[in-house]
């Protein structure tokens, strides 16, 4: 958390520092994803560029490594798209054709994992009740005669959980 202090107050050593560390995680993490190193060169310029613009929007609560692969799946995700819309247009002779559904499909295997190992992070009551009203559609009631606690109690451990993944989710979009 440390590095995004240094970085918001414009220290080119410690964005340098980041960049070193994660440049090769962010491509090989792009490459994985896409296939190609023309996007994952890409993706990767520009999420440092990114992380530098945006600097001072930067969560100090959050590590830096959870912003800058959010930036990155972010970037890539509108790359995909500006490559998708260059195919519909060039038609056949485009280069590098991608699709919406293909895009869809990252984004959604992506903040599926991310919520659901958000889930999996959470203190361990909120999981359950959180778990049992939204995979399973328990009521707030039944899920309180279950565990033999209120029906406000309930609804404040769905509610802390909701929040939680909304600050995550909002922090990944930064």
């Amino acid at each position: 958390m440390e590095h995004i202090k240094a970085i918001k107050e414009d220290n080119h050593q410690i964005f340098t520092q980041v960049y070193d560390q994660y440049h090769t995680q962010i491509y090989s993490f792009i490459l994985l994803k896409t296939r190609s190193e023309y996007i994952a060169e890409e993706v990767t310029q520009l999420t440092f560029i990114k992380l530098w613009n945006k600097r001072n929007q930067l969560n100090e609560q959050l590590g830096i490594h959870i912003q800058i692969f959010g930036m990155a799946r972010q970037v890539m995700i509108d790359l995909l798209r500006k490559e998708s819309n260059r195919f519909k247009y060039e038609g056949e002779s485009a280069n590098t054709p991608f699709t919406d559904s293909l895009i869809t499909a990252i984004e959604s295997k992506d903040l599926l994992q991310i919520m659901e190992q958000d889930i999996e992070n959470m203190p361990k009551m909120r999981r359950i009740v959180f778990e049992l009203s939204r995979k399973q559609g328990l009521t707030h009631k039944e899920i309180a005669q279950l565990y033999s606690i209120s029906p406000k109690t309930v609804e404040h451990h769905i509610g802390k959980a909701l929040m939680q993944l909304k600050q995550h989710i909002y922090s990944i979009m930064l």
